[in-house]
């Protein structure tokens, strides 16, 4: 087998015969002579089969999309057929022999056009066609640079990358879950992590110190455009820090990420603004504001902070007594704004040990809270965290729920909390909704490699499906269809 060149690597071959694989990605039939444009994942080169060429009789048959092996000496184009702006404008590749590696059939769309433009149902269906064409190809490619440059900055500042469980317990504290059943334990149930939120404050607990994760979360809730069903999220925590370090590290790694891999791009302000809650709400009338000068201009990055979260709201409920916050309520009038783990901010402490569930103004307690903004979407958040267990015991009571639901759902929480868990706090980052913005796009399904539908459907691979009765029966599970009155 000949040794393979990457077709950016054919500069330095030139005068050479070299062999490179990949796709046809044009093919112009010129009758005596035929060229052609040939793509690998490191880009793309003109080769032209000459009248009397032994390739000749493969060249004529293949077509756009077929898998090739090419043979052939690299040449330098004559002065008069330079492309200065394409990548191998100044050479070409004499085809000496071709041999077909697979067949193609005509794929369901043009991947040479915006495929923007085609039906995003097609698109899915056909996602591995889709991810051919340029655009695609440099989201991801760029996501995994910005991936790798996260790993190494954390990485040189102690932080360890360490995974946690994809099948864990189901507690209320945030969006609907999704479940999986087990054979082994017939009616228990696993729930997949809607964030590592427990397992990396327990990591804290564990004496870790300093962890990061780029984390798979799944929650089961109503998508749109920067929301998915399964998401990933970069997922820090950190031993013996306050907000202010915590922000600070978030701050240099995203004006590190745009200044090394999006240089093009300008952040408008540094230090980042800091807006307090109330205000952001007052003068913005939302909590995720947009505060580029020129919203015309794609490449303005305007960060911000919003801090000085109320630790609680009030909990509203249907007229069946349920709540409208979803599973993270208890049965009083308030629940928490972000997650039951937040700390209140140090001089609320006093006031929140000695508060009760039947108090007015609780929403005046501010929580230790951070979310980072950027050109009017959230892309992370944190807080410091209660790290005692008779912190998070009065959260609780304060939110209604009883001791038992307490043990049941997080007693090993606060079995940990005794154990000597150092103060902590950490941040999360959506890292999908970051590669948006950075990749001008207009929802997460573009910088996604295999996303689901606006309801939450794979087309490619058409799930959510039906499974065997036999499954089902392994599982002591009955489908129940629903009423239809």
């Amino acid at each position: 087998m000949k040794n393979r060149v990457f077709i950016k690597d054919l500069k330095a071959q030139a005068g050479q015969e070299v062999t490179i694989k990949g796709w046809i990605d044009v093919r112009r039939d010129q009758g005596k002579m035929i060229f052609f444009d040939f793509r690998d994942m490191t880009g793309k080169v003109q080769g032209v089969v000459l009248p009397g060429s032994g390739a000749k009789e493969v060249a004529e048959k293949v077509r756009s999309e077929w898998v090739v092996e090419v043979s052939g000496k690299v040449n330098a184009r004559p002065p008069k057929n330079i492309q200065t702006e394409k990548q191998n404008g100044d050479i070409e590749l004499e085809i000496l022999s071709m041999s077909v590696l697979n067949e193609a059939e005509t794929p369901a769309f043009d991947i040479h056009a915006d495929t923007r433009e085609v039906s995003e149902e097609v698109r899915l269906k056909y996602r591995y066609i889709d991810l051919r064409g340029e655009r695609l190809q440099k989201n991801i490619r760029n996501r995994a640079k910005v991936l790798t440059h996260i790993r190494n900055f954390l990485s040189n500042i102690e932080f360890t990358e360490i995974e946690t469980p994809l099948l864990t317990k189901s507690t209320p504290e945030g969006a609907r879950d999704f479940i999986v059943p087990s054979r082994l334990d017939v009616g228990a149930f696993y729930a997949l992590p809607q964030s590592p939120q427990q397992y990396k404050q327990l990591l804290m607990s564990a004496g870790m110190e300093r962890y990061f994760q780029i984390a798979k979360c799944m929650r089961d809730e109503d998508t749109r455009g920067d929301r998915q069903p399964e998401f990933t999220q970069l997922d820090m925590e950190l031993s013996f820090a306050d907000e202010e370090e915590i922000m600070q590290i978030t701050e240099q790694l995203l004006i590190e990420i745009v200044g090394k891999l999006y240089p093009h791009k300008k952040i408008q302000e540094i230090p980042f603004p800091r807006i307090p809650y109330t205000k952001a709400m007052e003068e913005y009338k939302i909590d995720r504001p947009d505060l580029r000068a020129d919203k015309n201009d794609p490449n303005i990055l305007a960060f911000c902070w919003v801090v000085d979260f109320p630790f609680f709201e009030k909990n509203e409920k249907n007229s069946n007594g349920t709540s409208k916050n979803g599973t993270g309520a208890g049965t009083s009038n308030w629940t928490f704004t972000h997650n039951p783990f937040s700390a209140v901010k140090p001089e609320f402490n006093e006031k929140l040990m000695a508060a009760k569930a039947s108090d007015e103004g609780l929403n005046n307690l501010l929580a230790a809270q951070y979310d980072i903004v950027l050109n009017g979407y959230e892309i992370g958040g944190g807080s410091v965290r209660n790290h005692k267990p008779e912190s998070l015991l009065k959260v609780f009571e304060i939110m209604g729920y009883d001791s038992e639901t307490v043990e049941k759902n997080f007693g090993h929480m606060l079995h940990a909390f005794k154990s000597g868990t150092p103060p902590h706090g950490g941040i999360a980052w959506g890292f999908d909704r970051l590669m948006m913005i950075l990749e001008n796009e207009p929802n997460i399904r573009e910088v996604i490699a295999f996303p689901k539908t606006g309801e939450g459907r794979d087309l490619m691979m058409n799930a959510p499906s039906e499974v065997s009765g036999d499954q089902l029966r392994d599982l002591g599970i009955m489908i129940k269809k629903p009423d239809t009155k």
